[in-house]
């Protein structure tokens, strides 16, 4: 299950982002030589009128070769038309070849965001209503019922689910708690001794948030709120990197996102569907940080020749990528050795 969610995974992110530079690189006329999926020997292959599609016997990547992308040099690659190579091609131009990659995939990941708020819905964490009583626990003791709304706790108003989560977390479990609830336009009161959770120590009510879906239209303009939210999770976790050991700790490879594509596919398909969308939005912006072989290393290089209007020998512009090449796949090794032991232990 792991291994197939996994290839489904890779295989709609990677052939996502190739498209991209595939699409670009059509418009403004640079020929493209092979689009193919996966690494290592072709296991299949089919010429079309300009460009021949293939599989590569290893499921981990993919490419388009454009024509021209180092240069013009007959000895390593086919002849093409005069001008359809890529370095023939003016910077701006390059740009969004280099840049419509990671571009396809984040508007991916909006797309299928839409698709969750609008066919299966979200946790409502804007609002403290509560959609669900958990059995056993002081919430369902003291009698509150689905639909209503929590109002303030111990005297302290609470506007959404993570401000009343907070105050029931500040409280005790010795005194009781007097919370005021909504039910319907009446106004109640309740006082309750909370539940300590034996796992985290934290003082429990024993609520769910309610659940909320969008129509398509809503879900659109929510969507790229919750993409905007998740990229700055993951901008602030990539810096974390630098100082926290706890982070670089959580830092996962091939065979992790493998694992977490495997459980999110067990879930069912709007889990999947959700971890499709988060991956697909960590390619994009992780290929456009200013690395080198990365997009975002690349685009570094023409940004620099649109400014100073002067281009970077191709000789130095490769062996710096090859360097940022060599770099990636040692950290790829490296991680994914720490993923194989973690599993394993």
């Amino acid at each position: 299950m792991s291994f197939l969610a996994f290839v489904v995974v890779l295989g709609v992110c990677v052939i996502a982002h190739e498209w991209g530079h595939f699409i670009s690189a059509r418009i403004f006329g640079v020929h493209v030589f092979e689009f193919s999926f996966g690494m290592g020997p072709q296991i299949w292959k089919r010429k079309g009128t300009r460009t021949e599609w293939s599989l590569r016997i290893f499921p981990i990547g993919g490419f388009v070769r454009l024509a021209g992308m180092e240069g013009k040099n007959p000895e390593i690659e086919e002849p093409y038309e005069e001008g359809a190579g890529f370095c023939d091609k003016p910077a701006w131009q390059r740009f969004f070849i280099l840049f419509d990659g990671a571009a396809v995939n984040i508007l991916l990941a909006v797309f299928l965001t839409v698709l969750l708020l609008s066919g299966h819905g979200v946790l409502d964490l804007s609002s403290p209503k509560v959609g669900g009583v958990i059995f056993g626990y002081p919430a369902q003791e003291a009698g509150i019922m689905e639909g209503d709304t929590i109002l303030s706790i111990n005297g302290v108003s609470v506007a959404s689910w993570e401000e009343m989560a907070r105050e029931f977390r500040a409280q005790g479990v010795e005194k009781p708690v007097s919370v005021r609830i909504d039910r319907n336009g009446e106004i109640l009161a309740v006082s309750v001794h909370l539940k300590k959770d034996v796992e985290t120590g934290h003082p429990l009510f024993g609520v769910r948030p309610s659940w909320k879906r969008y129509s398509f239209f809503s879900a659109l303009g929510y969507s790229f709120q919750y993409i905007w939210e998740m990229t700055k999770g993951i901008l602030g976790g990539i810096i974390s990197l630098f100082y926290d050991e706890t982070a670089r700790e959580s830092v996962t490879g091939p065979v992790g996102i493998a694992s977490m594509a495997g459980q999110a596919a067990r879930q069912g398909f709007w889990s999947f569907l959700s971890f499709l969308a988060i991956i697909n939005l960590h390619l994009g912006i992780l290929n456009l940080l200013p690395f080198p072989a990365l997009d975002g290393g690349r685009l570094v290089f023409v940004v620099g020749e649109m400014i100073f209007r002067r281009k970077i020998p191709l000789k130095y512009e490769y062996y710096i990528h090859l360097t940022g090449f060599a770099l990636l796949l040692a950290l790829i090794v490296l991680v994914t050795w720490k993923d194989l032991v973690r599993i394993f232990s």
